[in-house]
């Protein structure tokens, strides 16, 4: 991918380690917060909390990881004198749109073939595909949080989820002369943590794409616009299926 050590957007401004730090314990006690709570309301049987799947559960637990990071974020942001424009970067919405794009593109049937790779793999070892609980969460959902959860996959996640993982973990990992462990690594982290084993090389692939577009623009606009439209395309795609009764059982 050529990571140099040459700077973009994000790193021209330093921050102390410890800072990233707090950060990232901040997010990651909020979202802990938010399953504690969501778990403790479930046992409660209040209403829109009485399953992991329910309106409330969702909306606990998308906001405390991915909300706290952007609000946290934008705080963090705020204390370095670092503006959200600087970390979108200077590539513009046109060259950055037609990147992303273009990205996809090429990485696309790559995900797809590590995908079929991986399912071959996972069913040769009896293990199960988890992908069919998150297709029926969201076929099942009603409209109001169906829309949410359109707003989470196309506008939320990749914002909170880039500003994170390429705009913090991997700025921060280069900035101390790691750059290509830094991709790796944080490629490594951002599949892991989306807890689907037939996915996670699809995901690795996506991320190093991602990192590679991060890159290439010196800022964050692009991997937010091309992590969006993967998103999109996964739903629409989901969607049509449900229309046109092309699911499985």
């Amino acid at each position: 991918m050529g990571l140099g050590y040459a700077g973009g957007m994000l790193w021209k401004k330093t921050w102390p380690l410890e800072a990233v730090l707090a950060l990232l314990g901040g997010i990651v006690a909020a979202f802990f917060v938010g399953s504690l709570a969501a778990g403790l309301l479930r046992q409660a049987g209040v209403a829109g909390f009485r399953s992991e799947d329910s309106v409330g559960s969702l909306l606990l637990a998308t906001l405390s990881f991915h909300g706290s990071a952007l609000v946290l974020g934008t705080v963090f942001l705020a204390l370095h004198e670092i503006t959200w424009r600087e970390v979108l970067g200077n590539a513009g919405w046109q060259r950055s749109l037609t990147l992303a794009g273009a990205t996809l593109v090429v990485v696309t049937p790559v995900m797809f073939g590590l995908k079929y790779v991986s399912e071959l793999v996972l069913l040769k070892l009896h293990q199960p595909l988890e992908d069919q609980r998150a297709v029926e969460l969201i076929l099942g959902a009603k409209l109001g949080l169906r829309c949410y959860m359109v707003f989470f996959a196309v506008i939320l996640a990749p914002v909170a989820e880039e500003f994170v993982f390429r705009g913090l973990l991997y700025s921060t990992a280069k900035r101390f002369g790691w750059p290509r462990l830094g991709c790796v690594g944080v490629s490594f982290l951002f599949a892991l943590i989306h807890l689907n084993a037939p996915t996670f090389l699809p995901l690795f692939a996506l991320a190093l794409a991602l990192t590679w577009l991060y890159e290439k623009t010196e800022g964050l606009l692009a991997p937010i616009l091309a992590h969006s439209l993967f998103n999109l395309a996964n739903l629409g795609l989901l969607l049509l299926a449900e229309k046109y009764k092309l699911l499985g059982p």
